[in-house]
């Protein structure tokens, strides 16, 4: 028994003597980053524990509230896994008014949706545009449907008419990251812009299929070689900013206005070229309604329904390449399951209420939206890190933990919006330690990768 307890003292000085050695070396490296140059006019803030004990390693500022930038997406994935569960998918529905007699439809077809971010997507094969089109074609013709003598509709009283949440700002929402979010969402709300630049500083910039979009305006200009993509798409059909010389074919992609309107269109086409007429001028109709205006869906006879991806996939893609439009359908569905009716505003206080019932103040989390897009949001890393810590311990932690992308050799999700930069995720040392940490920095100047360099120094001292 007494060499048990000799063993187990060893083992727990150990532990202690590698943590202070970790919060030492946190301790110096952030002190050398506090005082660099790109730091002058910023604030950070940091929060590390012992994912096994939950000890505090190290902490500065963990208490304050700073925008989290695209870090804020871990508590709108733990909250789907939570409220949605890892298999909950998103339907689409095919249905129809009226009657068919002898192959025609005498009343109208129409297309409901719940918000499917990945309908249309390119990153499952069952989503993508053409996939789903011939499904469609091919459930309607299993209904005997060769003719409809009426239009194509929907019904958009699922959400809220606003797609874009509050605080979004407008160099943002023309763009493919800044897509809203609507009740029903095609090819993730995004299309692709082709440009020609000139040899020469400053020429101006072609747009390739410039007939297919309509800018109204277009300030696009060349500039030094190696400079990037920093053209901006505006909400109001205009584009400016830069890309560089001697650019033959520059891709940059920008968010639709109106998806369901292209939605609705393509399933037109594709009832033409599949011989299904449709009578009239105006082949497909919607208009946008109040929230909860479903006096018509009793008249729809449903007919077929199609599944998005199981959350823990889509969940997957949300951290992994950090889109957007999949956190604000995330959150207008948290209060769509519960009220039938999806706003960004009732799903975000949803969203906050479950993490203060597990301990996170309300005041740690200042939140507008479910993708951390809007410079509005503050959170501390202090609640950042309990989110992870309770996703430790869930049974869907594998999907939430293999979501997260891996940076510096470490699980983490980043987040980048103007001047804001940060990490919050998972690390487990040489030795075996293992690590839950958050680290933001707000208003830092100079170049983001030297800052990102700076701040892996020190994330480094928990390896």
């Amino acid at each position: 028994m007494k060499k048990v307890i000799f063993l187990l003292s060893c083992c727990l000085i150990a532990v202690a003597v590698s943590s202070q050695t970790v919060a030492s070396k946190l301790k110096i490296a952030y002190k050398k980053f506090e005082n660099d140059p790109q730091l002058n006019h910023a604030i950070s803030s940091i929060y590390v524990i012992d994912a096994k004990t939950g000890k505090v390693i190290f902490e500065r500022n963990a208490s304050l509230g700073l925008a989290g930038a695209s870090t804020q997406k871990i508590f709108t994935a733990a909250t789907a896994f939570e409220l949605l569960g890892n298999e909950y998918r998103f339907k689409t529905r095919l249905g129809y008014s009226g009657k068919i007699n002898g192959g025609v439809l005498n009343g109208d077809l129409y297309v409901v949706g719940s918000g499917d971010p990945t309908l249309g997507s390119w990153r499952w094969q069952q989503t993508k545009d053409s996939i789903v089109l011939d499904q469609w074609i091919g459930e309607i013709k299993k209904m005997g449907i060769q003719k409809i003598n009426g239009t194509i509709r929907t019904n958009t009283s699922a959400f809220s008419y606003q797609a874009i949440p509050d605080g979004w700002i407008w160099q943002d929402i023309g763009n493919y990251y800044g897509a809203g979010s609507y009740p029903l969402n095609w090819k993730e709300n995004q299309y692709d812009l082709y440009l020609r630049s000139g040899s020469k500083l400053n020429d101006t910039v072609a747009i390739l299929n410039d007939s297919s979009f309509h800018f109204n305006v277009n300030e696009l200009r060349s500039a030094p070689k190696g400079t990037g993509d920093n053209a901006y798409i505006y909400y109001d059909h205009s584009i400016s900013g830069t890309i560089p010389v001697n650019e033959r074919s520059f891709g940059i992609s920008g968010a639709t206005d109106d998806p369901v309107r292209d939605l609705l269109s393509d399933l037109g086409s594709a009832l033409s070229k599949n011989a299904i007429h449709l009578s009239g001028e105006n082949h497909t109709y919607h208009r946008y309604l109040f929230l909860n205006d479903s006096s018509e869906l009793k008249d729809i006879h449903f007919f077929y329904t199609q599944y998005s991806p199981a959350l823990d996939s889509i969940v997957y893609w949300f951290l992994q390449k950090s889109i957007n439009l999949y956190g604000e359908s995330l959150v207008k569905t948290f209060s769509y399951e519960k009220n039938s009716s999806g706003t960004t505003g009732a799903g975000v206080d949803m969203m906050i209420d479950f993490w203060r019932q597990r301990g996170i103040e309300k005041d740690e989390m200042h939140i507008v939206d479910g993708s951390g897009l809007s410079p509005l949001n503050r959170i501390t890393t202090h609640a950042q890190v309990k989110v992870l810590q309770f996703a430790k311990s869930r049974s869907w932690y594998p999907r939430f933990y293999d979501g997260l992308p891996e940076y510096n050799g470490m699980k983490m999700k980043s987040g980048t919006i103007n001047g804001v930069k940060g990490f919050s995720g998972y690390h487990k040392s040489k030795k075996g330690e293992e690590f839950i940490f958050s680290f933001l920095v707000n208003n830092y100047n100079g170049s983001p990768s030297a800052l990102v360099n700076k701040m892996f120094g020190v994330l480094n001292s928990l390896k």
